[in-house]
């Protein structure tokens, strides 16, 4: 249901909704890095500062580029960076264990583990990697299976979804690292 006054809108009219990035003075080898990890992924422009600045001349001042199709901007905005932190982050919804441990791999190097499938990069960006399957698992009707695979996945940096079903099934495996 519409909100009291408005008016439908076209799927061709919704307007583009971009993370914009702040980088100190890496958006260009930030945005490489990330395009190398996902598929569908490209650098699609890169716009250098002018003599006008504020940045050096011929110096990178945004890239923009595109995730697995979704758009994003990187900015170098120079040393008033004011980091990213763990109020925002990015869930890669992972098909197989496979793809969690590649990305988790992908993410963490240069980066730190943090809990409960959430990582920090090289670049100081929260990620989230999610195996299918997580949340019908956290959500199962029955609630001490539920609970059972939540403390599993509490004590983990990665998530390892089979240890989180054989918790659920009341025998804890060790997560694998």
């Amino acid at each position: 249901m519409l909100p009291v006054g408005s008016t439908p809108v076209k799927e061709d009219e919704l307007p583009e909704i971009t993370p914009f990035l702040w980088f100190d003075d890496q958006a260009e080898e930030a945005a490489a890095f990330y395009v190398s990890l996902f598929p569908n992924s490209r650098i699609e422009q890169i716009v250098r500062y002018g003599e006008a600045g504020p940045g050096p001349t011929g110096s990178v001042m945004t890239v923009r580029f595109s995730l697995d199709g979704a758009p994003f901007t990187a900015l170098n905005g120079g040393p008033a960076h004011y980091g990213f932190d763990e109020s925002i982050s990015f869930v890669v919804s992972c098909a197989s264990q496979e793809e969690v441990d590649r990305y988790w791999t992908a993410l963490t190097e240069g980066g730190e583990e943090i809990a409960c499938g959430w990582c920090k990069d090289r670049y100081g960006l929260r990620w989230q990697i999610v195996p299918a399957g997580l949340k019908e698992l956290l959500a199962d009707p029955d609630p001490a299976r539920a609970a059972r695979a939540t403390q599993a996945m509490l004590a983990m940096k990665k998530l390892d979804l089979e240890a989180m079903r054989q918790a659920a099934a009341g025998g804890l495996r060790e997560a694998s690292a």
